[in-house]
């Protein structure tokens, strides 16, 4: 039986900026997909990995990158050699994209039924109302609630998961031959991440569409991949099935890649050093009222949102508690509860005994030093106008520190967070994302805080970034013996970092405990069902082998 031949082939693709003296991105890039089929593209931020699937989009910079080597076909047909004009035909007919993050590729300004119709005007004869029925069908089949009511929402009044299933929509509104999906479940919690790879590959065996899937989450991998590429700085070092890349990695790049996916298992409980308790929070409550209306009246049948209902923990010097569950929890709003950047509705929050929950501006700023925040994104929190030395000195000598003393401890934290010592010099954009984050928690460290609150810190790295965060987090605590507040969706990383975990679930705790209690021997099914859905969880990755 003759094989077909594939969808998507790239041969020998080279990739250079545009510089005056040019740089190489790709160095004779070569892949297939066929029909049906899903290739994982994996590897390390830099890796070339994006730009691969935005050279095959006709989407690269061309200000600053530019193909000079190699073939792109589609279906036989030269995507490098087509004309602007043919390429915009091709994209959403024959081949599509979904981007990472859904919020910033839809249109705020329209609704999301409005841009799913505006792709059937450009490519189709369709009238109004056979537009209006497919996107209604289109809806229904990526399990969206109340399709006429998500029809005429837009992307700031649905939830991430359901931004996601959007844009999964409008790729495969035209049935294209090829899907590309750029790390289009990173930023969602387990249960929702599950869903999507779940609905991806349920579209693609009903259409039969050619997927390359771009991703740093081997668990993802183990769950969607056909076949896995293996990308280091513009190369493909191994390609193969997933299972011989996964069980019998050859190359040494791609064994460490697996060594450093955190494992499912709880790390062996560490014993208490110290039972001073620097954070106390106790049936804390946080309620949103309903919004009002353009004449200041309530908006018909909205109650108030309790947020975080009831909440109580403890945290002592030197352990980390890992506040885990779905989107929209009350994770990341118990998170600012616990820092006040907004004010809790009820309840009490300790800060060495001191309670600061219900203080004003000027009596919360003496304490504001003691707990302090690593955010999910560095590049958006660091200053881009103000060299790493500035942003590490101007909290300590906004609450009075000498000058002189907040620099030498400024080159003191930088070494510690193992950065060279002429960083301090030089601007957030200099670095990579897994140092700029090593900055940040430089930055929260020069207020020598009792408590770090870091909200999902590490769920934007690569795994191997990851790992050497999370090393430095546990390095500093063994150092320092600050306490950790750490909020993520990603319970391998709960279970390599936390002491203690609680996990939420609409704003309430369902479990909390000894981490090796609550992800070794749940007691809640809310637990146990976050658990069953990690992505990966049938594979062990250090022993390269599924799981016993």
């Amino acid at each position: 039986m003759p094989i077909e031949p594939p969808v998507l082939s790239v041969d020998q693709l080279i990739v250079d900026t545009t510089d005056k003296t040019p740089k190489r991105i790709l160095k004779s890039v070569s892949f297939d997909i066929h029909a049906g089929e899903t290739l994982c593209l994996v590897g390390e931020s830099g890796s070339g990995k994006s730009v691969s699937s935005l050279t095959a989009m006709g989407l690269l910079p061309k200000r600053s990158l530019i193909a000079t080597g190699g073939r792109i076909t589609l279906d036989g047909e030269s995507l490098l050699e087509a004309t602007p004009k043919r390429l915009s035909q091709l994209r959403g007919s024959r081949m599509a994209m979904i981007f990472q993050e859904p919020m910033t590729a839809l249109n705020p300004v329209l609704s999301v039924g409005k841009q799913l119709d505006e792709v059937l005007a450009c490519h189709t004869s369709l009238s109004g109302a056979e537009r209006f029925a497919q996107v209604l069908d289109a809806l229904a089949q990526v399990h969206l609630p109340d399709i006429e009511r998500i029809y005429h929402s837009f992307p700031h009044q649905l939830s991430g998961g359901q931004r996601q299933r959007i844009m999964i929509a409008m790729a495969l509104l035209l049935k294209p031959r090829l899907l590309i999906a750029d790390e289009p479940t990173t930023a969602l919690d387990v249960t929702t991440q599950h869903q999507i790879l779940k609905l991806i590959r349920e579209l693609q065996e009903r259409h039969g569409t050619a997927v390359l899937f771009i991703t740093h989450d081997m668990g993802v991998v183990v769950d969607i991949a056909d076949r896995v590429c293996v990308m280091k700085t513009g190369e493909i070092v191994e390609t193969g099935p997933v299972r011989q890349i996964l069980g019998r990695p050859q190359h040494a790049y791609t064994r460490r890649l697996l060594e450093a996916v955190p494992s499912l298992t709880p790390r062996p409980a560490r014993p208490v050093k110290s039972e001073r308790r620097v954070l106390g929070v106790t049936e804390l409550h946080k309620e949103f009222a309903p919004k009002r209306g353009l004449l200041g009246f309530l908006k018909p049948r909205r109650a108030a949102t309790h947020a975080v209902n009831d909440v109580s923990f403890e945290l002592q010097a030197g352990r980390t508690l890992g506040i885990v569950g779905e989107s929209g929890s009350g994770k990341s709003t118990l998170a600012r509860c616990v820092m006040r950047l907004i004010t809790p509705t009820g309840g009490t929050v300790r800060v060495n005994g001191q309670d600061i929950a219900a203080l004003r501006s000027r009596s919360l700023k003496p304490h504001r030093g003691r707990i302090q925040m690593v955010f999910q994104d560095p590049y958006r929190s660091l200053n881009p106008r103000l060299t790493i030395g500035q942003s590490l000195t101007e909290g300590p000598t906004n609450y009075g520190k000498p000058y002189r003393e907040a620099l030498a401890r400024a080159r003191e934290l930088l070494e510690l967070v193992g950065l060279p010592a002429d960083a301090i010099e030089r601007y957030p954009h200099q670095f990579s994302g897994g140092q700029r984050q090593r900055i940040a928690i430089a930055r929260a460290l020069a207020m020598e805080p009792d408590v770090i609150v870091a909200d999902e810190a590490v769920s934007a790295l690569d795994v191997s970034v990851q790992a050497q965060v999370l090393a430095l987090l546990d390095d500093i605590q063994e150092r320092l013996g600050v306490a950790v507040l750490f909020i993520t969706h990603d319970l391998r990383v709960a279970a390599q970092i936390c002491d203690d975990v609680l996990v939420m679930q609409r704003g309430q705790v369902v479990e909390y405990g000894p981490a090796e209690q609550v992800l070794g021997n749940p007691r809640a099914d809310y637990t146990r069902q976050l658990i069953e859905v990690a992505p990966g969880r049938s594979w062990d990755f250090t022993a390269f082998a599924p799981v016993a």
